[in-house]
């Protein structure tokens, strides 16, 4: 009697849990509080203890959701590149969609109007850390019925280009060049959680998906936001999936005027446009 009073606690507290998941939703003030963690490591320049912990954060997380976590790495001028793959908990092979955000931050923030500044590494609130959190929140919130095959892929050195012995996209050219086989879809989510959010079609990317995504915004009410309109032609961790003829996208406030300076800073985050990016993508996830 007591075993089978056990088993029933126990199923009940599974069912309890998936109900809870399956309702959850996108919460804006969550990815804040995983955008406000990784600032607090400090700047999560390759090889760093800041970048370390974050490895060790995005893992974590992971797998207290219940997505699988594999590491894909390759030694590079003597840096090994760490790319952190979270795997959505499926039995369905397609489609498979890969969604990015790069989680290293700059060396230098070469940008700064204050020429001291510019050797120092930069805190990249929005240029990395905003990326993360809202794929971390979305491990947290999607359904565990979902037919689809995910992977959320965290991608190493993206941002160390014009430096010395470094490059732009290493970690997802690296990535790439893995692969047996094409993916259906890729979306970069790069610099989207700032408060004067405007984020619009981006030059290299296909435009059909870029249509499938933005118009799902408008539907959410986010008109003000993604705006259907060509811009800037940007070099992000896209554009080594669109080289091997992968269907692939960007979705990037390039016009946020903290980029590579030191005042990228958590304050200039705002839990409301990372809500809004991360309800997009988790409401077009859904589309069967």
């Amino acid at each position: 009697m007591k075993k089978r009073l056990l088993l029933f606690l126990l199923l009940v507290s599974i069912l309890a849990s998936c109900v809870e998941k399956s309702t959850a939703e996108f919460d804006g003030e969550n990815a804040y509080v995983y955008a406000q963690s990784q600032v607090e490591f400090g700047p999560r320049t390759p090889g760093s203890e800041a970048h370390q912990k974050t490895i060790e954060l995005i893992k974590e997380e992971l797998t207290s959701f219940g997505w699988i976590v594999d590491i894909q790495s390759e030694e590079v001028n003597g840096y090994l590149i760490q790319n952190i793959i979270g795997k959505y908990p499926t039995t369905t092979a397609e489609p498979w969609i890969i969604i990015g955000a790069h989680y290293d931050s700059r060396f230098y923030a070469n940008k700064d109007t204050n020429i001291s500044n510019q050797i120092r590494p930069v805190l990249g609130a929005n240029d990395g850390a905003s990326g993360v959190s809202v794929l971390l929140e979305l491990a947290r919130v999607l359904p565990p019925d979902l037919i689809k095959n995910i992977w959320f892929v965290f991608f190493d050195v993206e941002d160390q280009g014009n430096i010395d012995g470094w490059d732009w996209v290493m970690g997802s050219r690296s990535f790439v060049q893995t692969l047996e086989a094409k993916p259906d879809a890729v979306v970069i989510l790069d610099m989207i959680g700032d408060k004067d959010l405007k984020v619009y079609y981006e030059r290299n990317s296909d435009v059909n998906l870029q249509k499938e995504i933005w118009d799902i915004a408008a539907d959410l009410g986010y008109v003000e936001y993604f705006i259907p309109e060509f811009r800037h032609s940007v070099l992000d961790d896209h554009i080594p999936f669109i080289e091997n003829g992968i269907t692939a996208i960007d979705i990037i406030d390039f016009d946020y005027p903290y980029w590579h300076t030191s005042q990228d800073t958590i304050d200039k985050l705002s839990p409301e446009r990372l809500e809004i990016i991360g309800k997009t993508i988790y409401h077009w996830l859904l589309v069967p």
